[in-house]
Order: C-alpha cells, then structure tokens, then sequence
C-alpha cells in the first residue's frame, strides 16, 4: 500500500466476499473453478481488492493444527486474484459472521460465561450448537491458536503479490469481548508484532464496526487503531436509529471521518452496503421473527440502492477515505436459506452485487462507472473536528456521537 498522504495514491474499490453458491460453507466445499468464475465478475465491474475470511473452525479443526487444505486452497486463490488483477484483504480469526457466531469446536464450553452481549446463535461444525464458548481474548488455548494461525498464513503469503492487507477480526466483539480496553489493546498489539516480525511490508488492520463507536466494548477506535496501520470502518444507516434514513448517504462518510478523527490514521470503509427487495419490487420494511425475536429489516429497491451507491462514493472521496468496500459479493441461492446464516437471518440472502442466478445488480454498473474515472484519494479532504478527547468522548460515546453528526 503506497502512503496515504501520496498525491498518486488510488482509492480502492472492493467487495467482502462469499461465493453466491457456499457462502459461509466455502471452505468445506471449495471450488477453484468457482472462484475464477466469481473473481473474473470482480475485476470487470473495476474493482481491485476482496476481503477474504478465514473461518476459524474450518481452518483449524484442533487448536494445536491448521488445515493443510485451506492453506493450499488460499495459495490457489491468491493466485487466481492476481490473475485477475485483484488483491486480497484477509481476515483472520471469522468468528461472528451474519448473524450467527461460528466457533472453533474446541472452544465451546457449555458452561463458559456469555462471551459477548451480542451472542444470537452459535454455529460450530457447520450446525447450531447450544451453549457458548471461551472468550478469545483471555483463553490460553485461544492465544496459542490465534498466534499458529497468525504464523502459518503470514508466512505461506508473506511474499505473494495478491496480499494487500492483513485484518485481525471481523467486528470481533460482537464473537467476543475483552474485558477491558487495556486488554482489546494488548491483544492487537501482541498480534500486530507477530505479523510484523514475519511480514513487515503489508500493512495489518482490524475489522471494527460502528459499535466501537457506540460503546467502550473493549476495542475503542482510540486505542485499537493506535496498534495498526490503517482504521476501518464497517457501517449501515439502516442499523441505526439516528440515522437521517435508511439510505442516508452522508452515514457512512460520517463514521469514517469520525473514526479517522478518533484514531488519528487514514480510515478505509471496509464494509458498507445494504440489502435489496426482489428484483422489480419497491422498497419495503420486512417482518419476521429471527432468533426468537421480532425483526424488522428495511430491504431497498434495487433502483434507490443503486442512486445510495452513486451518492456515498464521491462523499467518501471527500472525507479522505483510502477506499470503498462493499458487503457484499453475492445474494445466496435458495438451497442456502434454510441453514444458517440464511435461515434466521432472511435479509443475509440479498445483501449482494449479484442475484443468487449470478446476474448483476444496477449498483454493480454504478461501481463500473465510478472506477473508470480512477478516483484518488483525496490529500486535502473533508475532515472531522473533535471538540472532546478521546476518553471524553468515550464517556458517553453515543451521545457525542449523535451530537457531532447534527453538526456535521
């Protein structure tokens, strides 16, 4: 990654991927064929980088082993991504993902305290499961596993040109919690240095998401991006009550300029996006019950989610944003829908660039578009003010951050 104060420095468009047919079940079944096919749609809409993640139960049945297999199938992709002049971003330690918490088998622990506030079902070995787990963050098995895998893909890729960054987590509180932000930040600094002392080259991340704006959740903005290269930020104004709308389009940018003001480093948009109505339908709010609860989930049209894209983009051009990447590839064909994250959580199935039958939704023409004008990031950008420390804000974090947005 060339510097972000670079006058020549591009802002990257990428997408979080899952392929339409697997989705979380990738890497049981994987398909190399499937992954040129999905990674050739990638390139031609010009997007350059896909986040990858690394199942942490498939990648490491035994805590004292990681799969060969999934080692040589992400070799092979990794080849394959530079086929197709793509780079990866590869998250470790997946974890949450969807709804569902996907734990390592040897993790569980019937009796283990409720690992996060936020646990809504636990899926290990590819079926629910009962109970909870050990909490990632404190368990000794857990560190020693963390750090073997942290070894072997670093030093399997270390020198391969695919890799453009590594990622700690995605949103690992929601998997699990430290118990104090001390502790969050230990932990990613102890993971940082592990990484660097075998890669020193490619930057290291970590996926937080907007609750670390919310919350003292044990990963501050402030704390845990002063161990990294890079911030990020995953975020939805259809997740948040004080968004001005479902498809408030200075949301995004907003989160992100706060995050790069919190942490004082350049703060990609790792994951943003939105769910989309059936092909031809309107905009509409869907009710069902998921996870024993009631839900509403607003579903845009595809045609309003397309104007949504077109709008967000420059916006983050202009808050000095490194890049744009969209949650997700792909809806879930429908043999998907009765497993989990599909079964529960309904509007995982159509949060993608391409309909479950592989065809392109408008926003994918929206991103073509945009990536043909070779969009840079911006040295002089729109930035955030704070008026409050760090550990002000974090003193009531949800109230300044409502506060500086009706500001913003």
């Amino acid at each position: 990654m060339t510097t972000p104060t670079s006058p020549a420095t591009p802002f990257v468009l990428g997408v979080n991927y899952w392929p339409r047919r697997k989705a979380m079940y990738w890497w049981r079944d994987f398909d190399l064929g499937e992954v040129r096919e999905e990674f050739a749609v990638i390139a031609a809409t010009g997007m350059t980088i896909v986040r990858l993640f690394l199942l942490w139960d498939d990648w490491m049945p035994t805590p004292d082993a990681v799969s060969e297999d999934c080692l040589k199938w992400l070799g092979q992709v990794a080849d394959v991504a530079v086929e197709n002049g793509l780079k990866l971003d590869v998250t470790f330690f997946t974890g949450h993902m969807s709804g569902p918490n996907w734990s390592p088998r040897w993790l569980l622990d019937k009796n283990a305290p409720v690992p996060s506030r936020w646990v809504k079902q636990v899926v290990s070995n590819g079926v629910v499961v009962p109970g909870y787990y050990r909490n990632m963050f404190t368990d000794p098995v857990a560190r020693s596993a963390e750090r073997l895998l942290l070894t072997k893909v670093v030093t399997l890729l270390k020198d391969h040109p695919a890799v453009w960054l590594w990622n700690l987590g995605n949103e690992p509180d929601l998997f699990a919690e430290p118990p104090t932000s001390a502790q969050g930040r230990e932990w990613i600094a102890e993971m940082v240095g592990l990484i660097k002392s075998i890669d020193p080259v490619r930057p290291v991340t970590i996926g937080l998401h907007s609750a670390s704006l919310h919350f003292d959740n044990g990963l501050r903005i402030d704390q845990a991006f002063a161990e990294t290269d890079i911030s990020v930020m995953h975020s939805y104004p259809m997740y948040a009550g004080w968004s001005r709308s479902n498809l408030d389009p200075d949301f995004v940018p907003y989160t992100c300029a706060l995050t790069a003001a919190l942490s004082g480093k350049p703060v990609l948009a790792e994951e943003w996006g939105g769910c989309t109505n059936t092909p031809r339908q309107p905009s509409a709010v869907w009710q069902w019950n998921a996870y024993n609860e009631p839900r509403k989930q607003f579903m845009a049209s595809e045609e309003e989610f397309a104007e949504y894209v077109a709008q967000v983009l420059p916006r983050l051009v202009e808050i000095g944003a490194l890049g744009a990447m969209l949650w997700c590839y792909a809806d879930y064909i429908e043999e998907l829908w009765d497993k989990p994250p599909c079964e529960e959580s309904k509007h995982e199935r159509f949060f993608g660039l391409v309909r479950p039958d592989g065809s392109l939704k408008p926003h994918a023409d929206v991103i073509r578009k945009f990536a043909a004008t070779n969009p840079m990031v911006n040295t002089t950008p729109r930035t955030l003010t704070l008026d409050v420390t760090p550990d002000e804000y974090y003193q009531a974090p949800t109230e300044t951050l409502i506060r500086l947005y009706q500001n913003w």
